[in-house]
């Protein structure tokens, strides 16, 4: 199959419907709140009785406006509404509000890496604004379909890419990418399991060289990032070996079946759907001005990727200390607490990426609990580079015992256990002489060309000095005992 396949080429577009982290929902004052008790988050308006009227969410507005300029999106400056009708038991009202021809962010684009881990560009068609349909849960009553209407009216952004994908690997990498942002910007919490962010992918193969793309396939009902890639290569397999065996594909909608790793029919799409769209006759025209994008442009955070291009070429972190450290708003934001006091950046990373973690992973915990403030990590860092203690005894005794105290400086903690360096020379030349000594083997074997017995000597040093001599010193000063 391998072969078959490397005769064909894949075109992959994504939908992304990002749920906005709002207090109240997107043209009523009801609660946008996850986990509610159903049907308790609703409204006369939220269920379209006669003669209530929609109230724009400016958050919303500011929300999308980020999201746009984080992405490098032209910002429409005049906006109008639209409603969107179809029928559908979850959807109170029978349309949605939504945008048609004037979507607030049109253009733009987000890099991510292929699988040959090489940066790509992928361009972006639109993302407008939106209100999300209520859920209809199948699971509970074995004979009746139930519907829950608090999530009915609740803000969405839709981002919708161009056909710029051509493998899987770049579509789980664009989610990542597109989770990371709206976390960092605070306007989705990228829950796919709660379907806070939902994605639906289009799929088409066509032969190598074709210019015509094949028939577009739409997979809805993946909960995952991982669960968007697996569905992909299954419906990118199922496509080509339709095509393969003679037959022929047509528009259609399927749905994901995660447990058993397939794609299933839903409903045919032969025909385009007939939303028919007119203006939304409620809400009255939008206009941004560039006023109100500089003030929101100037209150965004420094996003994911400016700070990975700072930390790989002016702190000359790696990539991979760069992506860790991006990865989560929070522990960048740490990091960066860190760096206001010490510019040793690669020491900070370390820690950042040893003991925090190793502490976080194993307490269950997320950065914004770490019990220590950045500044007394800074601190400790600046102890280390001084020499007043060495980065072993940081992390095996002070460290831990920051954890339970962290109130107390590290350097009062390295002085109270007696734990401060010693650098003085004549203090360091006893502990040599001492350990020469108690192991004259060993330094014959030195002398005779052993020279891999320094890190052993230098161990037994350190267990004399009870770890207070300074390494680097030390180890300089016991070469040259050793070879005179």
């Amino acid at each position: 199959m391998s072969e078959i396949r490397d005769t064909y080429e894949v075109v992959i577009g994504l939908e992304v419907h990002a749920q906005m982290l709002t207090k109240s929902k997107a043209y009523s004052n009801d609660k946008n709140e996850y986990g509610s008790v159903p049907n308790t988050n609703v409204s006369a308006v939220t269920l379209g009785h006669p003669g209530t009227l929609p109230v724009m969410n400016k958050k919303t507005i500011e929300n999308a406006i980020k999201l746009g300029l984080a992405l490098h999106c032209d910002i429409a400056e005049n906006q109008y509404f639209a409603r969107k009708n179809y029928f559908y038991p979850d959807l109170p009202k029978g349309y949605q509000i939504t945008q048609d021809l004037t979507p607030i962010c049109t253009g733009g684009y987000a890099i991510v890496k292929d699988e040959n881990e090489n940066e790509k560009k992928i361009g972006l068609t639109r993302i407008h604004m939106e209100e999300d349909a209520g859920k209809s849960i199948h699971d509970i009553d074995v004979k009746d379909t139930l519907v829950d209407l608090n999530r009915a009216g609740v803000p969405l952004l839709e981002i919708v890419t161009e056909p710029d994908f051509r493998s899987s690997t770049e579509a789980y990498n664009y989610l990542t990418e597109i989770r990371k942002l709206v976390r960092y910007l605070d306007i989705c919490d990228g829950n796919m399991e709660e379907g806070s962010m939902r994605c639906d992918a289009n799929v088409s193969v066509r032969k190598i060289g074709a210019t015509e793309f094949g028939t577009k396939i739409e997979v809805k009902n993946m909960n995952s990032i991982r669960n968007v890639q697996r569905a992909i290569e299954f419906e990118i397999t199922r496509q080509i070996e339709v095509l393969e065996n003679g037959g022929e594909l047509f528009m259609e909608t399927r749905q994901y079946d995660a447990l058993k790793n397939i794609t299933i029919a839903m409903r045919s799409k032969e025909a385009a759907n007939d939303y028919r769209y007119f203006p939304e006759p409620d809400l009255t025209p939008l206009k941004v001005t560039v006023n109100q994008i500089d003030a929101i442009k100037a209150e965004m955070p420094a996003l994911p990727r400016d700070l990975f291009l700072r930390y790989t070429n002016e702190f000359k972190l790696s990539e991979y200390d760069a992506y860790n450290l991006t990865d989560n708003k929070s522990i960048a934001l740490y990091y960066e607490s860190i760096l206001k006091r010490t510019k040793e950046y690669k020491l900070a990373a370390n820690w950042m990426m040893g003991d925090i973690k190793s502490y976080l992973n194993s307490q269950g915990k997320e950065m914004e609990e770490f019990p220590i403030s950045a500044e007394k990590i800074a601190d400790l860092i600046s102890i280390i580079q001084e020499g007043k203690i060495s980065n072993t005894v940081a992390s095996q005794k002070v460290f831990p015992e920051m954890l339970n105290a962290p109130e107390k400086s590290p350097l009062a903690i390295a002085e109270s256990m007696n734990l401060i360096q010693d650098s003085n020379e004549d203090s360091i030349l006893g502990f040599i002489a001492e350990v020469m000594k108690q192991h004259p083997e060993e330094v014959t074997r030195y002398k005779n060309g052993e020279k891999q017995l320094t890190g052993f000597l230098m161990g037994q040093l350190m267990k004399i000095s009870k770890g207070k001599a300074d390494p680097k010193s030390a180890n300089q000063m016991l070469r040259n005992e050793l070879e005179k």
